[in-house]
């Protein structure tokens, strides 16, 4: 296989892989690390393999860090994950371009996934190695759509599972994780706070926390989104990605997915511009860019866009060197600009995303007033979870009309309903 062994991102220190997340030398995060010269595959014989894949994530297994190796016909490693993510829809959305005086953009609806977000793909891997390691129980830290996802696979493949959140969660975010019968734990304070907490725990519990003591292989599991952009493009590299920034992870893992196919050879191997989405009430890698900092400064989050709020981004300094590195930027918007992402989105695409794709839609728009975005460019917005979980934030942003059940209430009381 190709996965070789734990990298420290800093000191290049070597780690096995095992349930390892920190480097003991400089404290730094590890990774996982490849080597795709041993194998040399012959390009049209690997795409082919990918093309007559599972139609989820493990059609990229290759790419993956698993000690079981890619699927055989039968989709056999598949089946160990229990919810098949991945394989999510990329949409043209020319509506929303001619809004936005662009000629092509396509929605990557991440939303399409089983618990309907992407952390259906991370948490696939990390489940599936947490599994090869012999782990029994899983649990994470989360600010709503993870929680969702180790719920339901906890469930599905009959593992033990706690989730840790925020107590002021949204209430949608947790009946959708509660339902699975999981242990949901509600930690009065911020996610900085629970995560805290679940770092405390991991030491002491013998438990795969899957984005913490299993969190270099968690974070794999968003390459497959580049992966997938790229295939559903035709083997084409977009020229931009617009992507939501939380922790960094996921900003900078899908520009890893197009790194490692550029080098064997399935793509050109250029990087796309990468653009960061933030919310203003928690922005701290948004604020790092604009004032040139390499490092973020941690900032208290207080903004409707729950699931990008971590104020202390673990990945900070990486999504600002690869913004920088690829021509892109880091972008924040106020929350009035999130509601109006939304409704941006769901009225041109007929896409309900919940607030961190209003943070995404907005800033798109953002780049697109500035000028920052060349008119004839290929520009790919990631949409990463489904309105009905934030369903607050629409609430007022519309009217509806109550009348009597008359053809002439309906002409009085419906603006355009008289036709002449």
């Amino acid at each position: 296989m190709a996965v070789t062994h734990l990298e420290c991102k800093e000191c290049k220190a070597q780690y096995p892989l095992e349930a390892l997340y920190v480097c003991d030398r400089c404290f730094g995060p590890l990774e996982v690390a490849y080597d795709h010269s041993r194998w040399k595959p012959d390009v049209a014989e690997l795409r082919r393999r990918i093309q007559g894949g599972p139609q989820n994530i493990w059609r990229y297994a290759d790419f993956l860090p698993l000690a079981g190796g890619p699927p055989g016909p039968s989709g056999r490693l598949a089946s160990r994950v229990g919810l098949p993510a991945g394989c999510t829809p990329l949409i043209r959305a020319d509506r929303l371009a001619a809004e936005l005086g662009l000629r092509e953009v396509w929605v990557k609806n991440d939303a399409a996934n089983p618990t309907h977000s992407f952390k259906d793909r991370v948490v696939s891997v990390a489940v599936t190695r947490a599994r090869e390691l012999g782990f029994e129980t899983i649990a994470c830290a989360s600010t709503g759509n993870l929680a969702n996802s180790v719920a339901a696979h906890g469930a599905a493949l009959g593992m033990e599972s706690y989730v840790f959140i925020p107590a002021d969660l949204e209430e949608q975010k947790i009946l959708a994780t509660g339902v699975y019968g999981t242990r949901l734990v509600g930690v009065e304070g911020s996610y900085d706070d629970v995560n805290r907490l679940c770092t405390e725990l991991s030491a002491e519990r013998g438990w795969a926390f899957v984005n913490i003591n299993l969190r270099p292989y968690y974070a794999e599991g968003s390459k497959t989104i580049a992966f997938e952009i790229a295939e559903q493009l035709g083997w084409e590299v977009p020229d931009r990605c617009v992507v939501p920034v939380a922790s960094g992870s996921l900003f900078t893992k899908i520009a890893r997915g197009f790194a490692e196919w550029g080098e064997v050879g399935l793509l050109d191997g250029r990087l796309p511009k990468m653009n960061g989405a933030q919310a203003d009430g928690c922005s701290p890698v948004a604020s790092a860019f604009a004032a040139g900092h390499d490092v973020c400064r941690p900032v208290k989050p207080h903004t409707i866009a729950k699931s990008l709020a971590i104020g202390n981004p673990a990945d900070g300094p990486y999504a600002l060197d690869l913004a920088r590195r690829t021509g892109g930027s880091v972008d924040s918007v106020s929350d009035e600009e999130i509601r109006a992402g939304i409704s941006l989105l769901a009225r041109t695409t007929g896409i309900f995303t919940e607030t961190a794709g209003g943070v995404t839609t907005a800033v798109l728009a953002k780049l697109a007033e500035r000028g920052d975005i060349d008119p004839d460019e290929r520009v790919v917005l990631v949409i990463t979870g489904e309105g009905l979980k934030t369903l607050d934030a629409v609430r007022g942003t519309f009217e509806t009309h109550t009348i009597q059940p008359t053809v002439e209430a309906f002409e009085a009381g419906v603006p355009g309903a008289v036709t002449v």
